[in-house]
């Protein structure tokens, strides 16, 4: 990496036209591998799994139930 660098300032320094330097890059070095995710796939599979293991249930309970407390221990 530091050897590309190197030579790019060098290049750099002897072309002054910016085309010339965007045509000369190695696509293969700036290219980079990423990983694909499914974000709404992800989303999905985890929905299905809160709903299918009850804790949508205990959740909604749970709001319910510190709404209770909330409105017969609160002053005002």
């Amino acid at each position: 990496m530091i050897h590309f660098v190197l030579d790019l300032s060098t290049w750099f320094d002897q072309t002054t036209h910016l085309s010339d330097f965007v045509q000369s890059i190695d696509v293969t070095v700036l290219a980079q591998e990423f990983k694909q995710t499914d974000i709404a796939g992800n989303v999905g599979k985890s929905w299905n799994h809160f709903v299918k293991t009850g804790q949508v249930w205990a959740f909604v309970m749970g709001i319910g139930l510190g709404y209770f407390v909330r409105t017969f221990t609160s002053f005002g």
